[in-house]
């Protein structure tokens, strides 16, 4: 016996097409004729059922007629009232049944709707608000003090207000450093003196604080005696009367001796003191904290449960208070791992939010790191065969803004930057999203002409 097999209408055309066969004469073809029916994600509807079948029944008639004709007893199988009743018209209660139903129309608009922001009930725990600077008043010498964090909600949401805004520290050196053209051009005049170095930043590129950053005591570099550096934190802060940030080097075994150096000599200015991590001797650095009235920057690497771990050992073995505490959990900049690092951020602000006390902090990015992308500074790429990555001297404020960005909608509160450039669109961006600026719309109608 044949295996029986199912095959399409349009696919057994398609194989006589392929033939070139146009007509079929002499030619029976026997089998059963199945009908499918797709009632897609809306069904049937009782109308369309009852004349869908109706036209099944005059089909079945039509098929009675013709085998009538070729002597086949059909009488004895149906009786000719039952065929009648089957072509009959829909009875009354289908009809009514249908008439109910809408009619469909093609839309020419879209639903009118209101926008409405809803409130997140689970944020309920603020983050701490921590003051940078003391003025003579509270026993420093700063003209005036920043307060950062106290947020009730993510960044530029309506939830709550953000009570103060983003804030922006340029970076400085103790020494010259290898810098991108497009950076390096803005401090040639200055990048040997710390002190003008900070009061350009201050004065022209409208840092909000700076960061003097004491690299010249890596012992593989100038290993400058942790006192002798000192001595540059003290012309930073007469050249400026912002608020200031004091790092190291980053060696490990270094920096705890360099930065309780500078602390004590920049006793009562209430500085961020820049800063204390796992891998070195944190509490010594948290205690120079405490002892010289600073704030504590708590940096870790990417990691959620080593920030956590940092702050609580800064709060209970160092005793650094809940107000004297601002993370960093790394900056990873834009293509290379930016996404990692705002996801990390993103889920510590909505921990801090939900209660959870070793990460209601205030952050910090070093949106620096952007220039660390060959991206941001070589002139064109090293693959012969890539598309032209434009001019640099664009491209790398470019890369830094995107990477602050990014991060601000993640809840950082203090960037740490360098190119001019991007601080003030940085600023630009944030202040207007809080409505503290209003910032011009450029026209974008004709996009595709526009210039640069």
């Amino acid at each position: 016996m044949a295996e029986e097999k199912k095959i399409k209408l349009s696919d057994l055309n398609k194989t006589l097409a392929q033939y070139g066969v146009e007509a079929l004469e002499g030619v029976s073809i026997e089998g059963d004729i199945e009908i499918e029916i797709d009632t897609g994600a809306a069904g049937i509807g009782p109308l369309f059922a009852y004349y869908f079948g109706q036209e099944v029944a005059q089909i079945a008639v039509q098929l009675v007629k013709f085998a009538r004709s070729m002597g086949y007893p059909v009488d004895a199988l149906l009786q000719p009232a039952a065929v009648a009743h089957a072509i009959s018209p829909a009875p009354a209660e289908v009809v009514e049944a249908a008439a109910k139903v809408p009619e469909w129309k093609v839309a020419t608009s879209l639903v009118q709707a209101k926008f409405q922001v809803g409130i997140d009930e689970t944020w309920k725990y603020p983050i701490q608000e921590v003051t940078l600077g003391a003025t003579k008043a509270d026993g420093g010498s700063r003209g005036h003090t920043i307060k950062i964090g106290g947020e009730k909600a993510l960044p530029f949401f309506y939830d709550a207000p953000m009570p103060h805004r983003p804030v922006v520290t340029m970076d400085v050196f103790d020494m010259p450093i290898g810098m991108a053209k497009a950076v390096k051009m803005h401090y040639e005049d200055v990048i040997n003196d710390p002190g003008e170095w900070a009061k350009k930043a201050v004065t022209k590129f409208g840092a909000d604080l700076v960061t003097i950053h004491l690299i010249s005591t890596d012992p593989l570099l100038k290993d400058t005696p942790p006192r002798e550096a000192a001595k540059t934190v003290e012309e930073v802060l007469q050249a400026v009367d912002v608020p200031i940030c004091i790092g190291g080097s980053g060696n490990p075994d270094k920096d705890p001796e360099v930065l309780k150096a500078a602390a004590e000599v920049a006793q009562g200015e209430r500085a961020l003191i820049a800063s204390a991590n796992l891998n070195m001797d944190w509490e010594k650095i948290g205690r120079a904290c405490v002892d010289n009235g600073h704030v504590c920057l708590a940096w870790t690497q990417l990691e959620i449960n080593s920030q956590k771990e940092l702050n609580r050992k800064l709060m209970k073995v160092a005793g650094v208070p809940r107000e004297s505490i601002v993370m960093d959990p790394t900056t990873a900049a834009l293509a290379y791992g930016l996404d990692f690092a705002y996801t990390n951020m993103e889920r510590i602000r909505l921990g801090a939010l939900k209660g959870d006390e070793e990460l209601t902090f205030p952050m910090s990015s070093g949106t620096t790191n952007a220039w660390g992308v060959r991206e941001a500074w070589m002139v064109r790429s090293p693959n012969k065969e890539d598309s032209d990555w434009g001019d640099r001297m664009l491209r790398g404020p470019i890369w830094e803004i995107i990477t602050g960005f990014s991060l601000a909608m993640a809840g950082v509160d203090i960037f740490m930057m360098m190119h001019p450039l991007a601080v003030a669109y940085l600023q630009e961006i944030t202040q207007t999203l809080m409505g503290l600026i209003d910032a011009e719309t450029p026209d974008i109608t004709n996009w595709v002409k526009m210039e640069v």
